[in-house]
């Protein structure tokens, strides 16, 4: 597959570690303008150096005025934007009678306001360049559920019929819109979850057909993929990758 080679503006969300930071590592070395953001500023700062990142932006995305407000930092720096990856997000494993409201405000803000906010901001760059790519990075949770985790099952699956909407909104602005829905992902987040489930790691291994966790740089090559020429066609998409977990 052929690299871009235009200098295309990403922003990656949620990028400090894990699923994000791999995401970015990987477009930067691909000449795309990367600018990354997270909430702590100190690890933000580490990974942009790291990664050779083109910027970085503290950000609180549970805040509407910070959505808006990294939108204009991106563009105020590179001049547009031309791809959003929608990343961050948080988990909450929890019975759902013993959830509060404060994990419920922000999932609700975290993993579907925010994504709905940046990609409205973003939208109208994307429109005067005829061009943009949105990726949502979903969850497996969101196709087939998760017990205990109906919060964030909630809000994931919520991706995807944002996914099909917008995607069918800006299709003829060439403007494509995915999600990729990972299962367990190799990363501290997925460990964290694993400690706060009911079970071990090994019987998580073991419920995975390919018996692995997924790494995150398989996540970013599909991301690098989606937002290629390549795959110009490949809009309103929700696809799983999970080392076969939703297949039952």
């Amino acid at each position: 597959m052929k690299n871009q080679k235009k200098n295309k503006v990403v922003l990656v969300t949620g990028a400090s570690r894990g699923i994000g930071k791999a995401i970015a590592k990987e477009l930067s070395g691909c000449d795309y303008q990367v600018y990354i953001c997270a909430r702590n500023a100190e690890q933000l700062e580490e990974t942009a150096k790291e990664i050779g990142a083109s910027g970085f932006f503290v950000a609180d995305l549970t805040n509407a005025v910070e959505c808006h407000k990294l939108i204009e930092q991106v563009v105020n720096a590179a001049g547009s934007i031309d791809i959003l990856v929608n990343n961050a997000g948080g988990y909450v494993y929890s019975p759902v009678e013993k959830s509060n409201e404060s994990d419920i405000d922000n999932l609700l803000n975290l993993n579907i306001k925010a994504v709905y906010l940046l990609s409205k901001y973003a939208v109208g760059y994307m429109k005067a360049n005829n061009w943009g790519r949105i990726v949502n990075i979903g969850s497996i949770s969101g196709v087939v559920g998760e017990a205990n985790a109906s919060l964030y099952s909630m809000t994931k699956s919520a991706l995807i019929g944002f996914t099909k909407a917008l995607a069918l909104e800006l299709a003829e602005n060439n403007i494509t819109v995915n999600t990729i829905n990972p299962g367990w992902v190799d990363t501290q987040l997925a460990e964290n979850a694993v400690l706060e489930s009911d079970f071990s790691y090994q019987e998580e291994i073991d419920m995975i057909p390919q018996k692995r966790f997924i790494q995150p740089e398989e996540i970013a090559c599909f991301v690098k993929y989606l937002i290629s020429e390549e795959a110009k066609g490949m809009t309103a998409q929700s696809i799983s990758l999970c080392a076969g977990l939703s297949a039952g």
